[in-house]
């Protein structure tokens, strides 16, 4: 399972429909990777669709409605098949779950939430660990709701009050019961954990500097890996990518090879099942330039960025990693209306000089091309916003390679599950 955050910031929050590159709304899969959902095309209409991803062949049912979906809407797979779907319908967010009835599709009302403030902006976070409960995020102008949307015993439930405007929104646990939110309060943003089953009880978890902006974008679960947006490093010029473990002790690192020119570049999947080895998770990005948008692949212990070409019709930011390193990328076409594109990654080809392989039963021409050298340097890990540990550097290919000074032995890793999320959690 990875747990991945919808990246807009707080200020951002403004309702707008999110695309998934292929003409439809963006693709939401369920942390199992059984089943995804989205809002297809047809012609210039959206209706919702759900694609199962855990058979032999990925195969997609359409659930279209009496009449077509607003582009605001939102949907949202269950573990058990159904498709949960958001509506604003008269000023209220309404809420329902679709599943398949012959020819027909069946609708199972669960209720609605009302926002009094019109600036209050409500949107789904990402499926929960377990598929049976769904959770949604209203952003009002000085505090945040999470509110319990489907999996309760009466509609619709309010769980906790945050104060201040929260973004983001990253599982940290495989029960469901840690969620990470990036909190803005006094002009600067701080990860945080809000504990679910103890009426919304707060903690920090991300403070790389006092007056640094810290985001916390993916984490898993198995091996502790969280990866993370900050401008600690460049203090309000710019924010980069890095990555820190859960309980260790080491800096969080901000490798030069994460820094694409003129490019977003943003984690959307991490292999799980990689127990108290993060440096060893291959971790999917998504690249978004003046080019399009476009795959990258990395792993901690890799001092290069693999980058390749997206397939086409691409459902961009969807994708997930099977535990043997196999990245699957769900895509669309008017010919393959539902594929999957399975790219064996291994590991060390972000490293090597070659090139990644072809797609296994997916389009050809997926052979991907090495991305800059990526070496990481001296300034990049930042504890508390200043330098960190030695031995990083790499030397500059037309000098001689120097012994690294030695590095301090640090405690091992401490898996999410294991980590004591209450109170402040030490991240680098």
């Amino acid at each position: 399972m990875t747990a991945c955050a919808i990246e807009p910031t707080a200020a951002d929050e403004d309702g707008e429909t999110r695309t998934d590159g292929a003409g439809g709304t963006a693709c939401a899969i369920t942390a199992d990777g059984a089943y995804a959902a989205r809002l297809a095309p047809a012609g210039d209409c959206l209706f919702p669709e759900r694609w199962t991803l855990d058979g032999p062949e990925p195969y997609a049912v359409p659930l279209p409605g009496n009449q077509p979906e607003e582009p605001g809407s939102e949907v949202q797979p269950m573990g058990d098949g159904r498709v949960l779907i958001r509506r604003l319908v008269d000023g209220r967010h309404t809420f329902s779950l679709l599943y398949p009835t012959g020819p027909g599709t069946g609708e199972l009302p669960l209720g609605a939430v009302e926002c009094p403030d019109p600036d209050t902006r409500l949107r789904l976070l990402p499926p929960a660990p377990g598929g049976e409960k769904a959770y949604a995020l209203a952003v009002g102008r000085r505090s945040t709701a999470v509110w319990l949307v489907a999996g309760g015993a009466f509609g619709p439930e309010h769980l906790a009050m945050i104060p201040g405007r929260c973004s983001g929104g990253v599982w940290l646990d495989r029960a469901g019961r840690m969620l990470a939110l990036d909190r803005e309060v006094g002009g600067r943003t701080k990860a945080i954990v809000v504990d679910l089953e103890r009426d919304g009880e707060v903690s920090p978890l991300l403070q790389i500097a006092a007056d640094s902006d810290d985001r916390l974008l993916a984490a898993d679960p198995d091996s502790g890996l969280l990866l993370i947006r900050s401008d600690a490093p460049s203090p309000g010029r710019e924010e980069r990518l890095g990555w820190g473990v859960i309980g260790s002790t080491l800096p969080v690192r901000f490798p030069e090879c994460l820094r694409v020119p003129d490019c977003t570049v943003t984690p959307f999947a991490i292999q799980p099942g990689q127990v108290l080895t993060p440096e060893n998770c291959g971790v999917a990005l998504r690249i978004d330039g003046p080019a399009g948008s476009w795959l990258g692949v990395w792993r901690p212990s890799d001092r290069q960025l693999l980058q390749l070409p997206a397939p086409e019709g691409w459902l961009a930011g969807a994708g997930l990693w099977s535990e043997d390193g196999v990245l699957q990328l769900p895509y669309a076409t008017r010919d393959e209306p539902c594929g999957v594109l399975r790219l064996a990654v291994p590991r060390g080809a972000g490293d090597n000089g070659g090139h990644g392989g072809s797609g296994v039963g997916g389009n050809p021409g997926m052979a991907g091309e090495m991305g800059g050298t990526g070496d990481t340097r001296p300034e990049d890990p930042v504890r508390d916003g200043t330098a960190g540990a030695p031995g990083e550097a790499a030397p500059e290919p037309s000098q001689p390679s120097e012994p690294d000074p030695p590095v301090p032995v640090a405690p091992r890793p401490v898996p999410l599950r294991e980590a004591p999320l209450k109170g402040r959690v030490a991240v680098g």
